[in-house]
């Protein structure tokens, strides 16, 4: 059972993690000398959050075709003597999955694909604390980071009207006080470099467990919608009940409090003035590191937001495939009910076939006087000829897509737009980014044919549909004129690599 967030482990506690975490059994596999480097190398350096599976069998034997004899434990996988590296290199995938190592998926075309479980990701957060004098423990930035956490706790929960006003009052006086510092001259406080790098530090490090978090919150997820499920086959439901259920059982995905969280995220992370902000921060960022000749991995500072877009969407995805799998399950439980009522007018049917000879049915009951019978729905005796119920057929409401290019093509023209030339742009932009949005798309490359140009860029979602998608419920402004006075709101299109 899962422990509760703030409480404080125990012996016990202790022992149960080290005889039942799959991350502490990973490292005790006696091929873990080799495995977990070649995860490493395969998924963490590339940064790649998902492999598909040709790709990592080919990757894996190769690896397995240097190994010297003796390196591997071919019993724990299961590998028998004299099998060739690719048959060796699926057994290894399988055995990793059970393990829980790996976790694998299908896409939409049948391919499995694999991924790091949440285990794995905090076995190898766990490693990268264990470099030990790699970089200076950031005790200042830290400490600043706990007092702030602190303070916000303290004051965001207080419901006290005058303590509020009192508190929005000392900051006010403070910010009033530096702003007068500063107009009298007085030199703004900055950090040093040794600051800088802490922070620098810090921040990278909480990015990369950010990221690798994102396993456990999918895996949270999903344990949610397990209970969910457990809870309602316990019980026989009606139709009625089990349609409510359904819509209960999606809002109870996205307001439990790992839902809340994550959204809350999420909403902020695609959000206009969120990427905004994050794209003006971090080219400032870059910007004073250059300036004072900082040393950092400024590519993975530039594409931050696309590895938290691009796993955000991945548990964003697959929040929605739990709902709609629950949905499929309380409807088959609804169809076995009329398969098990179907059987029983079935039943009753045979019954009546067996007794339409016998002249004594052992049925009824008797009355002592005469009662009339009403058959409600007895057909009346007629010779009028029945009349037809006329159908009236009603137009079908069209709907208006901006990723149905077909139908944009009649209301604008956009046979003269260069597709090739469109594309591109689009690789160019890719070239330093995971992910790009059509607009970030135009603003680095320009927009020479207005809207027409804009609709074009969804004609990609037929052309390149594994590279191309629409974000649900999401919108964004393009300007489609070099001063930027006109707009046109358009579905977020997201392109990835």
């Amino acid at each position: 059972m899962r422990k509760e967030h703030g409480t404080v482990m125990t012996k016990d506690d202790v022992g149960f993690l080290i005889q039942s975490s799959p991350a502490l059994q990973m490292l005790r596999l006696r091929n873990a000398g080799w495995v977990l480097p070649f995860l490493y190398e395969a998924f963490k350096e590339p940064r790649k959050m998902v492999i598909r599976e040709d790709q990592l069998v080919m990757q894996l034997a190769e690896v397995l075709s240097q190994h010297a004899e003796g390196t591997e434990d071919l019993e724990e996988a299961r590998i028998e003597f004299g099998e060739d590296e690719e048959s060796r290199s699926r057994k290894y995938l399988l055995s990793w999955v059970q393990k829980r190592i790996l976790q694998d998926f299908p896409d939409t075309e049948g391919h499995t694909h694999y991924q790091l479980s949440a285990y794995t990701e905090k076995v190898f957060q766990w490693m990268q604390n264990l470099q030990l004098g790699q970089h200076h423990v950031g005790t200042e930035s830290r400490f600043k980071i706990l007092f702030a956490s602190l303070r916000d706790m303290v004051e965001n929960t207080e419901d006290n009207r005058e303590k509020k006003l009192q508190q929005l009052k000392d900051r006010r006086a403070a910010v009033d006080k530096e702003i007068k510092a500063l107009e009298m001259g007085v030199a703004p406080q900055r950090y040093n470099n040794a600051q800088v790098q802490e922070r620098l530090d810090l921040f990278i490090r909480l990015c990369y467990e950010l990221i690798g978090d994102f396993r456990e919150v999918e895996d949270n997820f999903k344990q949610i919608h397990r209970s969910i499920v457990e809870q309602h086959t316990k019980a026989e439901q009606n139709k009625g009940a089990i349609v409510g259920f359904a819509f209960e059982s999606y809002d109870a995905l996205r307001n439990s409090n790992q839902g809340k969280s994550f959204y809350a995220f999420w909403d902020f992370l695609i959000s206009r003035s969120g990427q905004e902000d994050w794209r003006r921060l971090t080219d400032q960022l870059i910007q004073l590191l250059q300036d004072r000749q900082l040393e950092a991995d400024t590519e993975f500072l530039q594409n931050i937001k696309s590895f938290l877009l691009e796993q955000g969407k991945a548990v964003y995805e697959a929040n929605d495939r739990m709902a709609e799998k629950l949905s499929r399950i309380i409807t088959e439980k609804e169809i076995t009910r009329h398969r098990r009522l179907r059987q029983q007018i079935s039943s009753i049917k045979e019954l009546i076939f067996d007794y339409m000879d016998d002249e004594a049915i052992p049925a009824g009951i008797v009355l002592d006087e005469p009662s009339d019978i009403k058959m409600v729905m007895d057909r009346k005796l007629t010779l009028e000829q029945k009349t037809a119920t006329g159908t009236l057929k009603q137009p079908v409401a069209a709907v208006e897509k901006i990723a149905d290019v077909e139908r944009f093509n009649r209301l604008l023209n956009t046979s003269f737009i260069d597709k090739k030339a469109l594309w591109q742009k689009v690789e160019q932009v890719l070239a330093k980014k995971q992910t790009a949005t059509l607009k970030e798309v135009i603003e680095s490359t320009s927009l020479e044919n207005g809207l027409a140009e804009v609709i074009s860029y969804y004609s990609f979602l037929k052309e390149k549909s594994k590279r191309v998608q629409v974000v649900a419920d999401t919108m964004e402004l393009i300007p489609i004129n070099s001063p930027a006075t006109k707009f046109v709101e358009v579905p977020y299109l997201l392109f990835s690599k």
